[in-house]
């Protein structure tokens, strides 16, 4: 194992062991100034994505192996239940909402969302998680070429239940163990008790449709210490990762999200729209929508029903909440139970991409979802469930599915069955895709939709509530290498 191999005069960014809070800046009692930037950084990222056979620390060939082997280490189970064998939680007895009894994690009430564009007026459940949970990967240089420490993480919503996820990924209710259970691991180097130096660092929503106003910190640190990896981590270089981003059920949205807010690979000097003519764009559309949601009770929500096993719509639409028990022996805590959000079935989350001047860009859509923060976030081209919109007195269906799913394979640039965050959500299962069209006939999009290269949203991307976690989901597979455009 060597150490870090030094690119340029880095040593001022790397911070000090310290208590502090997470988040907190690091101060090196310098006063020199230093460049804003490390021009250094795309080139490592780059470097590391193209380290997949040479320059890894496991081979690729390897990791099915390691990935199988830590899965049956441990016993893992998940197994529905009714609602009144849920353990710590219950329906209040006047709002009907479903809370902890701590106080603590999140609680499931009703929420009503008026969009004035439209007229559109709905009611649904709602997670009402107000902590800010931390989803961090440490890196590290081994040979000249950066690694990353990934865990294979048992979730009670993961289809094959245990998936790649990044080193540290826990809500503030998890790692300061209101679950009573054991600590975090790695936990140290997110919160300034290790020093590091951090890569990337950004606030981003989660799932606008089904969480009210939550975010994360999605971080990556880089580290010179000598870190032995816990059995279930591993270190992959960045072209491993994508490698891994074009099989089914393999990495999850958790690192996904991380790995979109890192560098680009390529830069895109031109583009059909400057970078202030796209904030302008963006920023009209924050302005322009408006979205009020409205907390109700859960028992007053109008068009949803309390079972024994379920809180479903009366046409048995979009999404139910339900209930599981499950056990993991490598958790923080063995055996719990607890309510998880289930799409009724598989979604679709794609891009169409094309080229304008020899120019790749991407059709993103302005969304407007009940749960952000601000009113709109950029979206992939097409996000939502097929089967949402078939059948009799079905809601038209969304501009562009008919598109994407009738698409030829000679014209499907990626493809990959991947699930949403499965600690809060069952078989949430989206097919991703990035389909070549035609731009002759798209080269003026609809409203609410504009084409941006991949740099440009990687660019946005580094910033808060600009790109949401569906538009980065698929961000992950272009920033890692998986998809070439």
């Amino acid at each position: 194992m060597s150490e870090l191999t030094e690119t340029g005069p880095r040593d001022a960014s790397w911070g000090r062991a310290r208590s502090v809070r997470p988040g907190d800046a690091p101060f090196t009692g310098s006063t020199a100034l230093r460049s804003r930037a490390d021009a250094t950084l795309p080139e490592r990222f780059r470097r590391s994505a193209a380290a997949v056979g040479s320059g890894a620390k496991m081979s690729t060939e390897d990791f099915a192996g390691w990935l199988a082997e830590r899965s049956a280490a441990h016993p893992f189970r998940v197994h529905r239940i009714a609602f009144d064998q849920l353990q710590g939680w219950s329906f209040e007895p006047v709002t009907g909402n479903l809370v902890h009894d701590s106080g603590r994690f999140f609680t499931v009430h009703g929420l009503r969302v008026r969009v004035t564009e439209g007229a559109h007026d709905w009611q649904q459940p709602i997670i009402n998680q107000a902590e800010v949970g931390v989803l961090g990967i440490l890196a590290k240089e081994f040979d000249g070429v950066l690694h990353f420490l990934m865990q294979a993480k048992m979730e009670p919503g993961n289809p094959r239940l245990v998936q790649l996820s990044p080193t540290v990924q826990a809500t503030r209710s998890n790692y300061t163990k209101a679950h009573g259970g054991g600590s975090v691991k790695y936990l140290e180097y997110f919160t300034g008790r290790r020093p590091t130096r951090v890569l990337v660092d950004v606030l981003q929503s989660e799932h606008g449709a089904w969480f009210l106003h939550k975010a994360n910190r999605n971080v990556i640190v880089e580290t010179r210490e000598d870190v032995p990896p816990d059995p279930d981590f591993c270190w992959l270089t960045l072209g491993q990762l994508g490698e891994l981003l074009l099989k089914d059920h393999v990495v999850n949205m958790d690192s996904r999200t991380v790995l979109a807010c890192a560098p680009h690979l390529l830069t895109e000097p031109q583009a059909l729209s400057s970078d202030t003519e796209l904030l302008s764009w963006i920023t009209a559309e924050k302005a322009g929508h408006q979205v009020r949601a409205e907390p109700l009770p859960l028992a007053e929500t109008e068009g949803w029903v309390r079972t024994e096993s379920a809180v479903r719509r009366l046409d048995d639409r979009f999404f139910r909440v339900v209930a599981v028990r499950a056990e993991a022996a490598n958790r923080e805590v063995a055996g719990w139970t607890q309510p998880l959000f289930e799409p009724v079935a598989t979604g679709v989350t794609a891009f169409l991409t094309g080229r304008f001047g020899g120019v790749p860009h991407l059709l993103v859509h302005a969304r407007a979802e009940g749960g952000f923060l601000e009113s709109v976030e950029l979206g992939p081209t097409v996000q939502c469930v097929p089967d949402n919109y078939r059948g009799h007195a079905a809601p038209a269906a969304p501009r562009f599915l008919d598109l994407v799913l009738n698409a030829a394979p000679h014209s499907i640039r990626y493809s990959a069955l991947h699930s949403e965050e499965g600690g809060r959500f069952l078989n949430a299962v989206s097919r991703h895709l990035v389909v070549d069209v035609d731009t002759a006939a798209l080269s003026t999009p609809p409203e609410g939709y504009r084409w941006v290269t991949p740099g440009q949203l990687n660019w946005l991307a580094r910033h808060s509530r600009y790109v949401n976690v569906q538009a980065r989901s698929l961000l992950a597979a272009l920033n890692s290498g998986a998809v070439r455009l």
